[in-house]
């Protein structure tokens, strides 16, 4: 039986030879987003969450908040796990412009209003002025869920229980 002949090894010194590719294949377009490139203004952001998520909330959603100005930035949508239809949506836009400036005391003039409708109204004696804060009073939990609920006092903290024998 003829011993077949054995092929004579590539040297370590030599490099492997070069294939030959074929031509470069054409980029799809519309694959991957543009680059945004932004000037020195800052964006604003809102968040649009839907509860019910159905085609026409987010086409009211979308067409609503583009009306206004805003761009769509992205949907997320947030799943249960027994059902493959989206509990809720949230839908991100963006704007150029600079985010709005807290009105502190708009916010102060809703608390003091919240707390003058509120059952511990008749005890606050503070009013606002230029530089003023609101004293604190440190209250437990418990201090003041008794207030909330409208009790005059807070219940004694039980020290433990005790079983009386059964007849």
């Amino acid at each position: 039986m003829p011993t077949k002949k054995k092929r004579p090894r590539r040297k370590s010194e030599k490099p492997p030879p070069q294939r030959r590719r074929g031509p470069a294949k054409p980029k799809r377009s519309g694959t991957r987003r543009a680059p945004v490139i932004r000037t020195g203004a800052s964006l604003q952001y809102k968040v649009v969450e839907l509860s019910t998520v159905d085609e026409g909330a987010l086409e009211r959603t979308l067409n609503e908040w583009t009306a206004k100005g805003w761009n769509l930035d992205g949907v997320q949508f947030a799943m249960r796990e027994s059902s493959k239809r989206p509990a809720m949506a949230f839908i991100f836009f963006t704007r150029e412009g600079a985010a709005a400036a807290p009105d502190e005391d708009a916010a102060r003039a809703k608390l003091l209003r919240l707390s003058e409708s509120g059952p511990t109204s008749a005890g606050n004696a503070w009013t606002p002025g230029e530089g003023s804060h609101p004293p604190f009073h440190p209250l437990s939990a418990h201090e003041r869920l008794a207030r909330l609920a409208g009790l005059d006092e807070p219940e004694p903290p039980e020290e433990g229980l005790t079983l009386e024998p059964e007849e």
